[in-house]
């Protein structure tokens, strides 16, 4: 942030914090009407249903009809989606299976497993080379890691420099090589080295030749240039920039408010074991097909997904009495058999935060007996990480769940207990309260939350037609939850990018900064997941995090988005109407305000944020002069109308 903007922002950021802790506009429209207006219900439904407008999104939902626009939204198949499906079609780790990303991008324990001749090399002759790559390190780490506990002698600084520069002139001379090779060929060129020439030329590569070298490339052979220094990285970063990038530019925005939704429901942690490379076919297979789906459905698959069984570690829970436990067939089984090898977090976590609620109605003997009735689902390894239930591990005999008995029935014992759980009336309520906390209050009215479970139960879960409950009653519509929602760091950070209409080159700085925000992306270590809840995200630092981030964005301080403040202007007002003019750059600043507040707030800003914008004007040193460059200031207002208190809310 600017030296002279810390001013503006520390003012700002004191307007964000009121006595309540939650930031929220002063709203004299709605404050004194008891309905919204056409536009003010176009904004709504737009904070809540998406990650925000862009510049003529309001328009555009008011031409085409309010409800039809919902419905648009509730039925995403057929909402078409070229320009995010061109934009993803280079991440080929979102379309493989756990099988084939483990085998293109090997995690360490494969490179052992192959180092030691326990694992074939590929076949492939791009793919052998990556892993001769991958041993050669892990060999070389092995052996300084046998060496560590011997004395070493003192490093002479001088040879090691001269090694170090012999390294660079030989990276370069093959980057130079390489680079006369036609580029369909040099993929395979760069593979015929030898392995000691392929690591120098990776660690020691001049930094613009590795850029011409990778501009070059295709999306699969830059894809194996990243894996050679770090293979599980690619596949993580791939994921973490697709969910970036599917927030701003999807057309289906209601479905991915609900992927998030739901995989915040049922976390998982990217790093637990091989999670890195069970996520994307979670979310894919998963959580996105079942999000508008049967609640029923959605559960089932998240009781088989391999990401939920080796983050809840339900993949190695064994039965005190079964066979795996060293029980021989045919002995009874002993109720009162140590609970050694049963792993009880999956039972808890399924009924706590998947289905009943922490006031559900169960106890600890429901949690150990779901547990039981959930031993055998595992995964194998050795069949890339695949769903397989196991008898040998399952724990024989009935169990009692909520008071009904279980039969012995192997795996149909775990569906029992998903159609029990699924059907359950605190089912229906603790989903439905989720819902109307993320999409209407973090205090949400009761007459809601029971109109939706009622719903829910009628419907037999059907996640849709909750939804349209929610989506057409007086409380969504009401003036007292307008724009009152904090934003979290992700929804902050998509909506500001979507509201500027900023070009993302690189998604990565996003993923970034929403790492400083407090909110990794997959990253949240407990099963809660993120919170919805404003007190979660509202304090000092982390709204001044907000703050540095919109100037900049603005600024142009964040690489890889190319924002242009004429060009977002000019989007806003051509959708809305010629007849209202054109921004330009003999445009008053006193009006340009006004533009700018009206574009990203709807003009809903208080007398303060206002007050406070236009003062940063006076100082030339912010602004600038619009004679010197007319974007400069108009860029500085657009900054900090984006940390405004009025921004964080939606």
């Amino acid at each position: 942030m600017s030296h002279r903007l810390i001013p503006v922002a520390c003012a700002l950021l004191f307007l964000s914090l009121p006595a309540t802790g939650a930031p929220g506009p002063k709203n004299t429209k709605t404050a004194k009407s008891q309905v919204l207006s056409d536009h003010d219900r176009a904004l709504h439904a737009l904070n809540r249903l998406t990650y925000g407008p862009r510049p003529g999104d309001i328009e555009k939902v008011t031409s085409t009809g309010l409800d039809k626009w919902i419905e648009q939204q509730l039925n995403p198949a057929n909402i078409a989606n070229p320009a995010l499906d061109g934009r993803l079609a280079g991440y080929r780790t979102l379309r493989m299976s756990p099988r084939e990303n483990l085998q293109a991008f090997p995690p360490g324990g494969y490179i052992r497993e192959a180092a030691d001749k326990k694992r074939p090399m590929p076949s492939d002759p791009i793919q052998f080379g990556l892993w001769e790559v991958l041993i050669d390190r892990d060999n070389e780490q092995r052996s300084k890691n046998a060496a560590a506990a011997q004395p070493t002698p003192t490093p002479d600084e001088a040879a090691r420099k001269a090694a170090v520069q012999e390294a660079q002139e030989a990276a370069r001379h093959l980057a130079d090589m390489l680079l006369s090779v036609p580029k369909a060929n040099r993929m395979p060129a760069l593979m015929k080295l030898p392995v000691a020439d392929r690591r120098v030329l990776l660690q020691y590569i001049p930094g613009d030749m590795r850029d011409r070298m990778l501009a070059d490339f295709s999306p699969a052979e830059q894809e194996i240039w990243f894996a050679m220094n770090n293979p599980t990285g690619v596949g993580v970063n791939e994921l973490l920039q697709a969910k970036v990038l599917r927030a701003i530019m999807s057309e289906r925005q209601l479905e991915e408010v609900m992927t998030d939704f739901w995989f915040n429901h049922f976390n998982v942690f990217i790093f637990k074991e091989q999670n890195p490379y069970l996520l994307a076919s979670y979310e894919r297979d998963v959580i996105r097909p079942h999000a508008l789906g049967k609640f029923r459905d959605l559960l089932g698959a998240v009781a088989k997904s391999p990401a939920m069984l080796v983050y809840l570690d339900n993949w190695q829970s064994i039965g005190p009495n079964s066979l795996a436990a060293g029980v021989k067939p045919g002995q009874a089984p002993n109720p009162n058999a140590p609970r050694r090898g049963l792993n009880e977090n999956y039972g808890r976590e399924l009924m706590e935060l998947h289905t009943l609620g922490v006031d559900g109605g169960y106890s600890q003997q429901d949690v150990t007996e779901v547990a039981r009735v959930f031993t055998g689902w595992t995964v194998q390894p050795e069949q890339g990480w695949e769903f397989t239930f196991d008898p040998r591990r399952h724990e024989p005999g009935p169990k009692t769940v909520l008071g009904k008995t279980i039969s012995e029935n192997g795996q149909k014992e775990g569906l029992q207990v998903l159609d029990m759980l699924a059907t359950s009336p605190a089912t229906a309520r603790f989903i439905s309260t989720k819902l109307a906390r993320r999409f209407v209050a973090d205090d949400p009215p009761p007459a809601l939350v029971e109109a939706m479970a009622q719903t829910f139960l009628s419907s037999d879960g059907d996640i849709k037609e909750v939804l349209r409950t929610m989506f057409h009653s007086k409380e969504f519509w009401s003036p007292e939850v307008y724009r009152k929602k904090v934003k979290t760091p992700f929804e902050f950070v998509v909506s500001a990018i979507r509201a500027t209409g900023t070009q993302v080159q690189n998604p990565m700085p996003i993923v970034q900064a929403l790492s400083k925000m407090g909110m990794p992306l997959y990253q949240m270590q407990q099963p809660t997941g993120y919170s919805t809840a404003g007190p979660k995200w509202m304090n000092s630092d982390a709204l001044l995090e907000r703050l540095n981030f919109s100037v900049s964005l603005t600024s142009g301080g964040v690489g890889g988005l190319n924002f242009d403040p004429l060009r977002m202007l000019t989007l806003e007002f051509v959708a809305r109407s010629p007849k209202e003019g054109m921004i330009s750059a003999s445009t008053g600043m006193d009006a340009a305000v006004t533009l700018v507040e009206d574009a990203l707030i709807g003009g809903d800003v208080s007398k303060n944020t206002d007050k406070a914008i236009r003062k940063s004007l006076e100082d030339p040193q912010v602004g600038g002069h619009p004679l010197d460059d007319p974007a400069k200031p108009l860029a500085t207002i657009i900054g900090l109308t984006l940390g405004a208190p009025e921004f964080q809310v939606r």
